[in-house]
């Protein structure tokens, strides 16, 4: 299909053009700077239109019946004169306010709803909330956008407001319903998924996810709000804090270094093994681990204490496999080729040296193996 986006550089535009060419249609962009005649020629070819664009911080008030009034009336007079198409119409929650901005996005409802009727043809009106998400422009998109920003880079958040409730949405979240809408057939007023979060909160919020990386942790995101706004908040890091140097615990057997860690759901470490080189020779009474070979080829074995059979797996390069270290079993784990031996460990809980929870104990190598 052939799709008119509107606004298609700003921060919601620029989004659904991806997803809108990921789907294999062809975006006609309409922007500040696209010409009458270019506009007029999109939209007699469009299939369907996107109409995201408008202006929200105008120098002048005016400018809310020139950016969002009349640029609606002049798309709708168009369509309606040669090519009635469904219309998809980003309006805000503020067009039940009593403001200027409020009323001129009403004003736009009206106008479309007006062109539905005459044409027949659907018309999609979503009252967003504020949007959050990768790519915005800090001091101007949103809150969420501004503090992100500055908290990456160090900076202090001040909050004039801190007890005001935002009603935020995640911009994946509006272009999937736009994206999702497109074929339907009858006028809607869709909702989609929203999170209210004071000012206070928010700041306070996106400061906990710098402590955790800082700690080398992960935050706990099995909640949805948490998930879109961490990968938002990492969306704004700046080149030089992408790149974390690692603590290498390193000796003439190797190195042990701690990747992540978080407090409910473990630790993830990278050990190397020189070659001949036999580590571990420990077992644990609760915590369990996992390892898997990533590079070289060795020999992993574990004794059940108080027992003298020992359970051996042989791992390579060649076939990952997750090997468990359940608690109980004395293990070990040797390089047996000849370049270093790389094994991603997880443990179900970080290292507390006040309680360890390791004990020294040996895999007798000469008995009996199966």
């Amino acid at each position: 299909m052939d799709i008119v986006v509107t606004g298609a550089n700003g921060f919601l535009g620029r989004h659904l053009v991806h997803a809108l060419e990921r789907a294999g249609h062809l975006v006609l962009p309409i922007t500040r700077s696209t010409s009458f005649m270019e506009r007029s020629s999109y939209l007699r070819r469009a299939d369907a239109v996107y109409h995201v664009a408008g202006v929200n911080r105008p120098e002048r008030v005016e400018e809310f019946t020139t950016g969002n009034v009349d640029l609606t009336e002049a798309i709708a007079t168009e369509l309606l004169s040669y090519n009635p198409v469904p219309v998809f119409f980003a309006s805000s929650i503020q067009a039940t306010q009593d403001n200027p901005y409020g009323n001129s996005k009403r004003e736009a409802e009206d106008i479309l709803r007006l062109y539905g009727q005459r044409s027949g043809a659907p018309v999609h009106i979503y009252r967003l909330p504020n949007l959050f998400g990768k790519w915005g422009r800090p001091f101007y998109n949103s809150a969420v956008t501004t503090f992100c920003y500055q908290i990456a880079r160090g900076e202090d958040v001040t909050v004039t407001h801190p007890n005001h409730v935002l009603t935020l949405a995640h911009v994946d979240d509006v272009v999937a319903s736009f994206v999702g809408a497109l074929h339907k057939t009858e006028s809607t007023n869709p909702d989609v998924p929203t999170h209210q979060i004071t000012l206070f909160d928010l700041a306070r919020m996106i400061e906990s996810f710098e402590a955790v990386r800082m700690a080398r942790g992960v935050p706990d995101v099995s909640d949805p709000f948490t998930k879109k706004l961490y990968s938002t908040y990492l969306s704004y890091l700046p080149k030089e804090r992408m790149v974390t140097p690692l603590l290498m615990h390193q000796d003439v057997r190797g190195s042990f270094t701690e990747l992540f860690k978080t407090p409910d759901r473990g630790q993830v470490s990278v050990n190397v093994a020189k070659p001949g080189i036999t580590k571990g020779e420990h077992w644990h009474e609760s915590k369990h681990e996992q390892f898997i070979v990533v590079s070289g080829e060795g020999v992993i074995r574990l004794r059940l204490m108080d027992q003298d059979q020992i359970i051996s797996f042989h791992v390579s390069e060649e076939q990952l496999e997750v090997i468990e270290i359940p608690p109980g079993y004395v293990h070990h784990i040797e390089n047996t080729g000849v370049k270093d031996l790389v094994t991603v460990m997880w443990v179900n809980e970080p290292f507390d040296a006040s309680q360890p929870d390791t004990y020294r104990a040996t895999v007798a190598q000469d008995a009996e193996v199966s």
